[in-house]
């Protein structure tokens, strides 16, 4: 209950920030608290975050993270603080590499590879956005859609996740209208928060979990509201491109190839004015009802 406490006298953006700044425990071991969540399990993309955040502390300022492949293996208890090991893999001339573990009760709950280099120039292109992705101010956000509706996830998602996020053409939330494998997805923090270079990073890892699995869901016309649907992040990669602004409006391309064997496997491309910052790829446990 102390974190509902917490949960419910913070605003979410002072939440993201405590939950990123972590507790150095020892030379290479950190410590961070959990965010509440209505259903008790540890959201993906915050322990993705903190494990992002305690291997950046290890690597030196002028190597940012270029990628991380991730496994969740346990749910993580909101209720309990997270420890976060790093492992020093290598620290070549231009790369360097760690391994961190996240644990509670003494487990590991996720498990991570990160890997940063030095700014280095090269050839540089990109893909550019695809079609008509609406105007994201004239967009509804979660609160327009959610906040009257008296349940502890609707109203989570309307007023409590620190990021803005607005489907285009529509959400899938209650229901499916479209049943497109793909979806475009507008995302910003929910108000400015001052953060160093490195942490725009972190915190759009932390974003990047929230909806990646909905266009594999959209393509079966299961909304988030489907009776006995059961739902789970198995493992997610990321790949960062370009510098990037959390505070700002950023489109988040998403498009399902597959989903068989009870998965769901899901891509996203993120941009920024333009500019391709980050591309995504996640699986996920999907199980609905047969009837």
């Amino acid at each position: 209950m102390q974190g509902k406490r917490a949960h419910m006298n913070q605003s979410p953006i002072t939440q993201l920030r405590q939950t990123l700044e972590l507790t150095q425990l020892d030379e290479n071991r950190f410590q961070g608290k959990s965010l509440w969540m209505p259903h008790g399990r540890v959201f993906g993309g915050q322990v993705m975050a903190q494990a992002l955040a305690a291997a950046t502390k290890t690597v030196d300022a002028s190597r940012p993270v270029h990628s991380l492949h991730g496994y969740f293996l346990r749910p993580g208890d909101v209720d309990q603080d997270i420890v976060l090991d790093v492992e020093i893999l290598r620290d070549g001339r231009s790369f360097s590499a760690r391994r961190v573990q996240a644990i509670q009760n003494e487990k590991v709950i996720f498990s991570m590879i990160s890997s940063f280099q030095i700014s280095e120039a090269g050839p540089d292109h990109q893909i550019s956005p695809s079609g008509d992705n609406g105007d994201p101010e004239q967009l509804p956000s979660a609160k327009q859609l959610l906040g009257d509706i008296d349940h502890p996830s609707a109203q989570y998602w309307a007023h409590s996740r620190p990021f803005d996020i607005r489907h285009h053409p529509d959400d899938i939330y209650l229901k499916v209208g479209n049943d497109s494998p793909q979806q475009n997805v507008w995302v910003k923090t929910l108000e400015p928060v001052d953060l160093a270079p490195e942490m725009h990073a972190i915190a759009l890892a932390f974003a990047s979990d929230y909806t990646i699995l909905e266009s594999g869901l959209r393509a079966h016309g299961i909304s988030w509201a489907h009776k006995g649907m059961a739902s789970a992040s198995l493992d997610h990669a990321m790949w960062f491109h370009r510098p990037v602004n959390v505070n700002s409006w950023m489109l988040y391309e998403q498009h399902s190839p597959s989903t068989q064997g009870s998965r769901n496997l899901n891509f996203g491309k993120i941009f920024q004015n333009g500019q391709l910052v980050a591309s995504v790829a996640q699986e996920g446990m999907l199980r609905v009802p047969a009837n």
